[in-house]
C-alpha cells in the first residue's frame, strides 16, 4: 500500500527551524503495522495518522520509528497546521481524538495551540529504587555542580524526566548516554528527558529532549514536554507568568531553533491545564510504499 506522508516543519521560529512531523492523511484504511512501517521509513522523530472520528474533529495516531505514543505536540501542531491550510478545519476550535482520550485544539490564525492536562509530578523521594538523582546526572555526563535542582518527572499527558542545568553553557556540552536514558525514562514510564537552563531573557527556558527509548535521540521541539517544564517553573521555581516561550533545538548537531508558545490555565490559583502551541511551515512530501 503506497501513502503520502507529508512533512511540517512545526514550532518554527520567524518561519525557520522547526520540528520535522510527518503527517498522514486519509488513514483510516491503514493497519496498526501499515502505520508502524510508514513512521520507521519516514524516518522523524514522529509520524502523525489522520482518521476520521465520531467524537472529535480528527482521530491522531502518533508513531515514531519504533513504537506508538499516546500524544505527540509537534505533530499535533503539524497536523493542524496542514488542515487548515487545506481547508479541511476551521478555527477557531477543533479537537482530537487520540488513545489516551480526547483533548481540545485552539486554532489563531497560522498557529494552533493543543490541550495539556493538568501536571503530576514525582521528585527523588519516590523514585524507584534503581533510579537516583545521581544516576540520572551522570547519564548526561554531568554532576551535582552541574545543576540547579534535583531532577524530578513532571506530566500533563506524557512524562518526561526534567533536569535543571544551571547554564546554557551547560546544556551545549552535555554527553548523553542514550542506553543508560532509554533505561532510566522505561523506569518512569517516561518519553525522555527534558534538560534545560533559564539563563536566556529572551525565553522563560531554553531545552533539549532525548528520547531513546522511544527511537529518538533527540529533536527539535516537543510540545508535550513544553507543557510539563511551564508547570514546574510556575509551580517550583516562581514564574508568575502563564504564558511563556520556550526554546529548543538550538544545541543539536544539526541546530534547529524552535519557538513553543505555553500557557498556562489556573484555577483559584492552581494549574488545572494548559495549551501548548506554536506555528508551523509545511516543506515537502515523501511517497512511502509498505
Amino acid at each position: 500500500m503506497a501513502a503520502i506522508v507529508n512533512i511540517v516543519n512545526a514550532f518554527v521560529d520567524g518561519g525557520r527551524g522547526g520540528n520535522p512531523a510527518g503527517v498522514v492523511l486519509d488513514a483510516d484504511a491503514l493497519s496498526a503495522q501499515q502505520k508502524q512501517a510508514i513512521a520507521r521509513l519516514a524516518g522523524l522523530s514522529e509520524t502523525a495518522f489522520v482518521s476520521a472520528s465520531r467524537v472529535a474533529g480528527v482521530k491522531l495516531e502518533f508513531f515514531t520509528p519504533s513504537r506508538q505514543i499516546a500524544h505527540c505536540g509537534h505533530a499535533t501542531i503539524a497536523t493542524f497546521a496542514l488542515l487548515s491550510q487545506r481547508g479541511l478545519v476551521s478555527g477557531p476550535e477543533s479537537s482530537k481524538e487520540t488513545i489516551d482520550g480526547n483533548r481540545r485544539i485552539v486554532l489563531r490564525g497560522e498557529q494552533a495551540f493543543m490541550e495539556q492536562r493538568a501536571p503530576t509530578c514525582v521528585d527523588e523521594a519516590d523514585f524507584p529504587p534503581a533510579v537516583t538523582g545521581a544516576r540520572i546526572l551522570a547519564s548526561l555526563g554531568l554532576g551535582p555542580a552541574d545543576v540547579l535542582a534535583s531532577p524530578c518527572v513532571v506530566g500533563t499527558g506524557n512524562r518526561f524526566v526534567l533536569v535543571h542545568a544551571r547554564s546554557s553553557a551547560v546544556l551545549a556540552t552535555l554527553a548523553p548516554d542514550m542506553g543508560e536514558i532509554a533505561l532510566v525514562s522505561e523506569a518512569f514510564g517516561a518519553i525522555g528527558y527534558y534538560v534545560f537552563a533559564t539563563d536566556d531573557p529572551e525565553f522563560a527556558a531554553t531545552t533539549r529532549m532525548f528520547g531513546p527509548a522511544y527511537g529518538i535521540e533527540e529533536e527539535a521541539a516537543t510540545g508535550m514536554a513544553a507543557g510539563p517544564l511551564a508547570c514546574y517553573l510556575y509551580d517550583r521555581l516562581g514564574v508568575r507568568d502563564t504564558a511563556m516561550q520556550i526554546r529548543q533545538g538550538a544545541f543539536m548537531r544539526e541546530p534547529s531553533p524552535s519557538r513553543i508558545a505555553v500557557e498556562l490555565r489556573l484555577e483559584e490559583g492552581r494549574i488545572a491545564g494548559l495549551y501548548a502551541g506554536g506555528s508551523a511551515r509545511v516543506v515537502s512530501a515523501l511517497n512511502v510504499v509498505v
